[in-house]
Order: structure tokens, then C-alpha cells, then sequence
């Protein structure tokens, strides 16, 4: 059996060194390359033609959502793991809606990495104890507004209270006086959410967040 080809993206240079060594040990996985940044994520996928893509969601560049959306819609043969601290349901939910087939929290042990490698690497969909647990509290009290996928999970819900009013058209002396802050702290929070959502300007971000259905069309 041929090992499974796996690429680490991670923006810390010691963990994706040190979950490589841990992968290493295994015959079953290679690691083919690793990423420190969405882009370079996008990049590497490309170069390297990995089985699975173990993923950080919070990266400076391009969140790991987003590089997961970007990846499946050129490849979407490669299973995409994420492996984060994050556990909330935002960022569950989001990762699910992007594509990705499995899920764990960074401080899994040896056997529950390669668990998820495996079984993803075999078209299977496989979350972690912790985040299974999660799922299952949700399915058992039906929380069904729990489970609708909160759009941006990169950004606060200030943030996303800004984009929302930017969304319908509002000027930042506007949205300063809507949500009672002072003008320097909305372009603060502006300049927060172009960095996030790579873009450049306020039209791309209106059609970001319309096409999220943020602000109304």
C-alpha cells in the first residue's frame, strides 16, 4: 500500500516540525511538504498533489477556511483535516460548509492523527472525540439556530455588526454613531476586516458580505 501524501499547513514553524516527526514515524503517511500561510497552502496543494491537507483555521494571511474553500474547488479529491485549537461551533460548522472531512484539536495523540488521516484518505469523514461530542450535544437538543453557519468566523461580532452596516452603504462616521464608537475605532475595525477577508476596498468587501447575505442586498 502506498502512503498516504500529506501536507501540514500550520503557521507555526515548531508545530508543523514537530507533527511532521510524529507523522514520520508512521509507514502509513509522507509528508510531502508543508505551508505556513493560506497562499502558500493554495500553492503547495498544487505542487505537491498531497492525499490529505492537514489544516490551521487562524493563519495571518488567509484563514484556513477560506484556504480550504480555495483548494477543494480546484482539487476536490484531497481530504482536508482541520487541526486547530478552535472548538467553538462557528468554526466547526464553518470548516464542515467549506469541505472539510475531518476535524481535531490540536494536542490529539499519535494514534487519533492518524485515525483521521487514514480514514479521510479513504473518502471517509472522521471528527475528533472531543469535536464528535460536540456534534452529538447539538443533534440531541436540536439547536438548530446552533448550527447555522455564522458567515466570517474570522471575525468578531463587532466586526461583523461593521460589515454588516457597511453591507447596506453606511459611511464610517455613520456606523460610528449607530454603534456609539468613535470613528478612528470603526476604521480600526474596517481595516481589521479587509485584512481578514483579503480584499482591497469597500466594493469587494460589499459583495463578500452580500454574497454571505450580510446587510441585506
Amino acid at each position: 500500500m502506498k502512503p498516504i501524501r500529506v501536507l501540514i499547513v500550520d503557521d507555526h514553524q515548531l508545530f508543523r516540525e514537530g507533527l511532521a516527526a510524529l507523522l514520520s514515524t508512521a509507514g502509513e503517511t509522507d509528508v510531502v511538504g508543508e505551508a505556513g500561510t493560506g497562499a502558500e497552502a493554495i500553492a503547495q496543494t498544487e505542487r505537491t498533489a498531497p492525499d490529505v491537507v492537514l489544516m490551521d483555521i487562524q493563519m495571518p494571511d488567509m484563514n484556513g477556511i477560506e484556504a480550504t474553500r480555495r483548494v477543494l474547488a480546484d482539487r476536490p479529491d484531497i481530504g482536508v483535516v482541520m487541526l486547530t485549537m478552535l472548538e467553538d461551533d462557528d468554526s466547526l460548522f464553518a470548516a464542515m460548509a467549506a469541505g472539510a472531512r475531518g476535524y481535531i484539536l490540536k494536542g490529539a495523540d499519535k494514534a487519533e492523527v492518524l485515525r483521521t488521516v487514514t480514514a479521510v484518505a479513504e473518502g471517509q469523514a472522521l471528527f475528533g472525540p472531543a469535536i464528535a461530542r460536540r456534534l452529538n450535544t447539538l443533534f440531541q437538543h436540536g439547536a438548530q439556530g446552533s448550527m447555522a453557519v455564522t458567515p466570517f468566523p474570522e471575525l468578531t461580532e463587532r466586526e461583523r455588526e461593521v460589515l454588516a452596516l457597511i453591507a447596506q452603504g453606511h459611511s464610517n462616521n455613520d456606523i460610528a454613531t449607530r454603534l456609539s464608537i468613535s470613528s478612528k475605532t470603526v476604521s480600526n475595525h474596517v481595516s481589521s476586516i479587509f485584512n481578514k477577508l483579503q480584499v482591497a476596498d469597500r466594493a469587494q468587501v460589499i459583495v463578500k458580505a452580500r454574497d454571505a447575505n450580510l446587510g441585506g442586498r
